[in-house]
């Protein structure tokens, strides 16, 4: 279904319940509450990589074993898979 044939739905489904306030206000709810974007956790300020990379590069170096698979590394690091 394209953008404007989606568009056009959602249109005439509003039209339908403008005369119903509470309908309307739990409209403008669902749409404020699918619109909003959500924060990006991985987002961060040049300083914060920076300063992630130089501690990283501090910390001690651990290889995976040879025949180790990477569940299995991870859980040795103290990851919970």
């Amino acid at each position: 279904m394209s953008t404007a044939q989606l568009t056009s739905q959602i249109l005439q489904q509003v039209s339908l319940i403008t005369e119903d306030e509470g309908k309307l206000q739990r409209a403008l709810k669902a749409l404020k509450r699918i619109t909003t974007p959500k924060p990006d956790p991985t987002e961060m300020t040049y300083d914060e990589f920076v300063n992630m990379v130089r501690k990283a590069e501090k910390g001690s170096l651990t290889e995976m074993l040879p025949d180790e698979d990477l569940t299995t590394f991870l859980r040795r690091q103290g990851y919970a898979l």
